[in-house]
């Protein structure tokens, strides 16, 4: 969903690619290094620092791949650099919702999973040779849910909030599932 408005961002994003100096593998590593630490700090029961964190590890998440783009970087280690920080970054924020306090373990385990299958369904289906990048809530919608219910919580009733934020993330990590298991399905019988 957030896909159709990445066009119009990457004009804004671009101009700024362009004057980093930095390889991309590094930036990636660094955002990488940032979830770890929003991670911490949610495991800390700190809603806000962890909120914070997880915009700066974004904007790592989206620079990385225009610098490369921009700066004649690209390489096909460095977008599976990328995906695997991606997945990495995903469980260490996870974890520390769950670490803290802030959702039911078992809630907490089901949006990990859901996570990590919306990713592995688009790269089998690429395997195949099917572009699977459809459904409502790929990675940026669900970190996106993961920061609303962080910030919200923070001046609210944040026990209540994260788990609504989790569990959103869960019910609507599997119909993306779903929606890609059809999409690939519907590509596939007829080879």
């Amino acid at each position: 969903m957030l896909n159709q408005v990445r066009p119009q961002f990457q004009r804004f994003i671009d101009p700024i690619a362009r004057r980093i100096g930095l390889h991309p593998n590094v930036l990636t590593i660094m955002g990488l290094l940032v979830s770890l630490c929003a991670a911490y700090a949610f495991s800390q029961q700190n809603l806000l620092l962890g909120g914070l964190l997880i915009l700066l590890s974004g904007f790592f998440d989206v620079i990385d791949g225009a610098v490369a783009r921009n700066n004649n970087t690209k390489s096909k280690f460095g977008g599976f650099l990328d995906s695997t920080s991606d997945r990495f970054a995903d469980a260490f924020i996870i974890i520390g919702i769950i670490y803290g306090g802030f959702v039911n373990w078992f809630w907490g385990i089901l949006a990990l999973l859901a996570s990590l299958s919306v990713s592995y369904v688009r790269a089998r289906a690429e395997v195949e040779g099917i572009k699977c990048d459809v459904g409502i809530a790929e990675r940026a919608e669900r970190l996106f849910i993961i920061l609303g219910g962080a910030f919200i919580g923070y001046f609210t009733n944040p026990q209540l909030v994260m788990s609504l934020a989790i569990l959103l993330v869960v019910i609507l990590g599997y119909i993306t599932v779903i929606q890609r298991i059809y999409h690939s399905w519907k590509e596939l019988k007829d080879l």
